[in-house]
């Protein structure tokens, strides 16, 4: 009796240990297999941002002071850091000119120009003026981006946005969209102006870069 006894617990034993390792194999195998799908899905995703990079864009605030007259025969810049004489009198780079219309006294445009400073790897997608007027007649008429070739005899326009910034302001205005790559070679800021009256002044404030990761 008592060896029928012992011989039902020895095999319900065997039977639970069967079952309990069966359940944690199946376990294991369902882990291994939802890892391994996951994977794919780490993969995928990586494939996926690899082949669809998202670009970065930043702003770059240059030193708009360093804009240089095209022709100092008929445009004239100063500076006055206590008060500019336009709007509340805050400071920048201020643009005055000898004669009225856009074109210098020696011909061609009437210009503040400066050479741009570009971190590797970006290009130039735009730019962004912010001015303040002291008479509407008197505006910036076109920003152009030109860079210079090799050899370097030359500079081939890039970027012409005649819009006629009229608002007085203050106010800061972004140019047409364009997209340049300094690496091949420097690239040239001009500003245009365009004068109603000798006794009108634009004052830039500042000057930016639109830029975007190569």
């Amino acid at each position: 009796m008592k060896n029928s006894v012992l011989r039902q617990r020895l095999f319900k034993f065997l039977m639970l240990l069967a079952i309990y390792s069966l359940a944690g194999l199946v376990l294991a195998q369902g882990n291994s297999g939802q890892q391994g799908h996951d994977g794919d899905k780490d993969d995928e995703q990586e494939g996926q941002d690899h082949h669809h990079p998202h670009p970065q864009t930043s702003i770059m605030w240059i030193n708009h002071l360093d804009l240089l007259p095209g022709d100092p025969s008929s445009v004239v810049t100063a500076f006055n850091a206590v008060s500019s004489g336009v709007g509340s009198g805050l400071s920048g780079l201020i643009i005055m000119s000898t004669t009225i219309g856009n074109t210098a006294s020696g011909g061609g445009n009437k210009v503040v120009e400066k050479g741009l400073q570009v971190p590797p790897g970006f290009l130039i997608t735009g730019v962004r003026v912010c001015y303040e007027l002291s008479n509407a007649r008197s505006f910036i008429d076109l920003i152009r981006l030109a860079q210079v070739q090799d050899p370097p005899s030359s500079a081939v326009v890039r970027q012409d946005d005649s819009t006629q910034q009229v608002n007085p302001g203050p106010v800061c205005v972004n140019s047409a969209p364009t997209t340049i790559n300094p690496d091949l070679g420097a690239v040239r800021l001009d500003l245009r102006v365009n004068f109603g009256d000798t006794s009108d002044k634009i004052v830039v404030r500042a000057v930016a870069l639109h830029l975007q990761e190569n």
